[in-house]
């Protein structure tokens, strides 16, 4: 299941976070057919107002690459929940979930299973791409759980990890990590462009299976079409 998700080995991921339905078909069509676009990512702003099902089905009827969704953040819940949330991403043609198991581990186990089980691909977070997010940089998360959240995923059928691309020390540490559960561990990763982070070094560092979630870096650009051109060259080039 995991292997198909993507159809090349690098690329990048648009992530939609815009308003409106036109914005998202606008940002599609400009995109879909450029060479290193592998697939797009939606969230709650499009979700909440029009249906999840109605902002897959926008896409998808324009193109065949992948959607993701990110709930922004799944895995936060009773583990009770994992089968309702696969269920309405099945049913809303979703290909990939994400996954950012902060409620622990039982509930990650149960998300990532209810996942599997519908055939949709799990992609599973843990450290952010902003300040203050582990304990160590004054946030509330201990140092330790993030390892353990790839980890768990891992042991139990995740290839699709997200990491922040504006932290390639962050990305090495986890391709360390996950290499001895997964043989090649697949890193998506946000934080590039307008965060800091950029695709060259991210890349470098992630290795074999690497793709750039891009948001404002695209959707914000003037010539959207232009700047996912350019990021994609630069994608396909690192």
């Amino acid at each position: 299941m995991d292997d198909e998700l993507f159809k090349l080995n690098k690329g990048i991921i648009p992530a939609c976070d815009v308003e409106t339905l036109d914005e998202l078909e606008y940002i599609v069509k400009q995109t879909s057919e450029l060479k290193g676009i592998v697939g797009y990512k939606v969230g709650i702003s499009l979700a909440l107002q029009y249906g999840l099902k109605k902002v897959i089905t926008t896409i998808k009827d324009i193109t065949d690459h992948s959607v993701i969704y990110d709930h922004q953040k799944a895995g936060t819940d009773i583990p009770q929940l994992g089968n309702l949330f696969a269920k309405v991403c099945k049913r809303s043609g979703v290909d990939g979930a994400i996954i950012f198991p902060q409620s622990g581990p039982e509930t990650e186990k149960a998300f990532i299973t209810a996942l599997i089980k519908e055939e949709i691909t799990p992609l599973i977070g843990g450290e952010m791409t902003h300040p203050k997010y582990l304990e160590k940089d004054g946030g509330y998360l201990r140092d330790n759980a993030v390892d353990e959240m790839y980890t768990i995923g891992a042991k139990i059928g995740t290839e699709y990890f997200i990491v922040p691309g504006n932290k390639p020390e962050s990305i090495d540490h986890y391709k360390k990590l996950l290499k001895k559960f997964v043989s090649d561990p697949k890193f998506c990763m946000p934080g590039i462009g307008r965060q800091g982070g950029d695709i060259t070094s991210a890349f470098n560092v992630a290795g074999d299976y690497s793709y750039a979630i891009i948001g404002s870096g695209i959707y914000k650009s003037s010539n959207i079409r232009g700047a996912a051109e350019n990021y994609c060259k630069e994608a396909l080039h690192a």
